[in-house]
């Protein structure tokens, strides 16, 4: 038989961890630099330790290191290009500490490769033996997706999130002074959601315009019905949730 206090005891805990589930769960991903994804280009090959590739790659990232707090850095020629891109909203040390993990983990995950890339929440850093800027990447494209679906009418949830995102598109690609990185959010039955769109750097405003209409199109099946989701490439990004995940998101759309 158990003790009135032993039962109090079990009691106390199963709530400690409800509370941590519906906090981490619920948690806004601008507080944290989660880990998303990599990619090793297998076809441009390995380069030596001690090669001429490695000391410019090395020179590459002792600038990025440098210039990292700005946001943005990019750098290359028809045999070796980088890129660092971090969020529109990390800038300083959240980019210069996301550059810094990003490049340790990229060289233990794909030691001695000429092409790699890598995705953090916060920034983006690709490496290729060839050059890059300027051109929308296709193939480097995936979606991650919460497990919870919206239910209800799925058409007008369908319709709802694909106007969140190209008006989103609009603002970061309209004017003079383009930001290619936007935020906002839109009522959808009593909900609210809340959308992110970035560019790299490196895109102009047209390119970046078709790259978020190719992923928006391509991706639809892991978007719609889904309470949350992102599509993150190398050109080009965009986010929704049914919480705010970016500081000062208070845009309406």
């Amino acid at each position: 038989m158990y003790s009135l206090s032993s039962v109090l005891k079990r009691l106390i805990l199963i709530h400690v961890l409800s509370v941590q589930l519906l906090i981490n769960s619920e948690l806004p991903l601008n507080m944290t630099n989660a880990y998303l994804n990599h990619k090793c280009l297998v076809s441009q090959g390995k380069y030596k330790p001690g090669s001429e590739y490695e000391t410019r790659l090395k020179r590459i990232m002792k600038r990025f290191y440098s210039d990292s707090n700005k946001g943005y850095d990019g750098i290359g020629d028809p045999t070796l290009s980088a890129m660092l891109q971090c969020r529109g909203d990390s800038y300083g040390a959240k980019c210069h500490d996301c550059f810094a993990t990003a490049l340790a983990a990229l060289r233990r995950r794909c030691p001695w490769y000429k092409g790699k890339m890598i995705w953090y929440d916060q920034c983006l850093l690709a490496i290729s033996s060839k050059l890059s800027f300027g051109q929308i990447d296709y193939d480097n494209n995936f979606c991650m997706s919460n497990a919870k679906k919206v239910g209800g009418d799925q058409i007008a949830f369908i319709k709802a999130w694909n106007n969140l995102i190209i008006d989103l598109t609009n603002l970061a690609t309209i004017g003079d002074n383009y930001t290619l990185y936007s935020v906002g959010e839109k009522r959808y039955k009593g909900d609210m959601i809340y959308g992110m769109v970035q560019c790299t750097r490196d895109l102009s405003p047209k390119a970046c315009k078709e790259c978020v209409s190719y992923n928006r199109l391509h991706f639809q099946d892991c978007v719609n019905d889904i309470r949350g989701a992102r599509v993150v490439g190398r050109s080009c990004s965009f986010r929704l949730e049914f919480y705010p995940f970016i500081a000062k998101q208070v845009r309406n759309i």
